[in-house]
């Protein structure tokens, strides 16, 4: 009789490049005809006016061209946005019991909630996809307010009612992101001992995140929770990944350092002395 208690976890995972290719905001640009989308965030970052994340949800209430964006138009934007191999895989996956090993999954972004519910339907229940919220004018369709902005403090915010929702502990939270936007997460995720898994190779991420998994198939993150985690070796996690017809082509173990040199007037080495 097997008499090992379940242990339960809350996988919470970014949307924007960490489950998807390309930023909600420049796919939105592109349905109402701006193509400068990435120049615009930039420019608001460098004010540090708002969160970073959060630049999307300010140009939908200030931007001249934004602000005219219709609901049903934030809806086609997920439909269009280009997800990562096998995230709806992931989601089935997470679903089930792994051993004793049981998962609650859901996504935390700070792009429009209507995008990217649009984007993961039928793979993630929209209960469990949480964006920025926005109240629309009753004479009209087009954005009045921004309720809500999971970006910053406003994820962990989030993620601190999940965890009291589902009944997780906090080290028992695992958190996947990919940017800048993610570090005040990512901070407070390892400061109660819980788990970080970087997507990208940006520097400042890489630095906080306790493992960095680069591949453009979501089920990659499995790697870490399954290593790390649940304390499965190689040969079994290979097995775990062929048992869903995905088989490991290549998996290079590699640890980065990041350095930069200035230049600086030569010293003369100091001479070892002799044993």
């Amino acid at each position: 009789m097997n008499t090992k208690k379940t242990i339960r976890y809350l996988v919470a995972s970014d949307f924007d490049q960490t489950l998807s290719f390309n930023d909600s905001g420049h796919v939105l640009g592109e349905i109402i005809g701006v193509k400068d989308f990435e120049d615009r965030v930039k420019a608001l970052s460098s004010t540090y006016l708002v969160q970073s994340g959060a630049e999307l949800a300010y140009l939908l209430r200030h931007d001249p061209e934004f602000r005219g964006v219709r609901r049903e138009q934030l809806v086609e934007a997920g439909k269009r946005v280009r997800l990562k191999d096998n995230v709806k895989l992931l989601a089935e996956i997470l679903a089930k019991e792994l051993g004793q090993a049981r998962f609650e999954f859901v996504v935390i972004s700070a792009g429009p909630r209507e995008v990217v519910q649009s984007a993961l339907e039928g793979m993630v229940p929209a209960e469990n996809v949480f964006g920025t919220e926005f109240g629309y004018d009753p004479s009209g369709p087009e954005i009045a307010s921004v309720e809500r902005v999971p970006a910053g403090y406003g994820k962990v915010v989030v993620l601190q009612e999940l965890e009291q929702k589902f009944g997780t502990r906090p080290d028992h939270t695992i958190y996947i992101g990919d940017g800048s936007s993610d570090l005040y997460v990512m901070h407070h995720v390892n400061s109660r001992d819980g788990h970080t898994i970087a997507v990208s190779e940006t520097k400042d991420i890489g630095r906080i995140a306790k493992r960095t998994v680069l591949s453009d198939n979501a089920t990659s993150v499995f790697v870490p929770i399954l290593e790390d985690i649940l304390k499965w070796d190689t040969g079994q996690i290979r097995e775990f990944f062929e048992a869903y017809g995905l088989s490991v082509q290549g998996w290079d173990k590699i640890r980065t350092d990041w350095l930069t040199f200035h230049k600086t007037p030569a010293k003369p080495r100091e001479t070892v002395p002799a044993k």
